[in-house]
């Protein structure tokens, strides 16, 4: 019999977590960090985290992203504003075990192949909005 897998999203922009509709008029909700601690006790599969301002900010909050990992006792994805093998480093090295490309996969292809081969398959996601 197969096992649900339970795995949230949640939606990061200026320093907290929020809800839209259609990624639009963002609704602030709460801290992540917390948010995080509760799908960990609930023992979730895994997390995904996204920032939707990263892209428009021009830059990636390592030290918030890592802070907020440092709280998941579960794999965690993260995307938001990447788009370069560097910054995937950074996030590996900051605790993220995925890397979701979204916007760099229509910019430019090869990242994803180039992330997949320097990280392995496992720890890349194309995502499509």
């Amino acid at each position: 019999m197969r096992r649900v897998r339970v795995i949230p999203v949640l939606l990061l922009t200026g320093g907290g977590m929020v809800k839209t509709r259609a990624f639009a008029r963002p609704r602030y909700l709460g801290d992540p960090i917390n948010a995080v601690r509760i799908f960990s006790d609930k023992m979730a599969d895994e997390l995904v985290l996204l920032d939707i301002d990263a892209r428009a900010k021009g830059r990636i909050e390592f030290d918030w992203i890592s802070d907020i990992v440092s709280e998941a006792f579960m794999p965690v994805a993260y995307g938001g504003g990447v788009t370069s093998l560097d910054q995937c480093a950074r996030l590996f090295a900051g605790g993220v075990e995925k890397v979701v490309i979204n916007t760099a996969a229509v910019d430019r292809p090869a990242l994803i192949s180039e992330a997949a081969d320097r990280f392995g398959s496992q720890a890349v996601v194309a995502s499509i909005d």
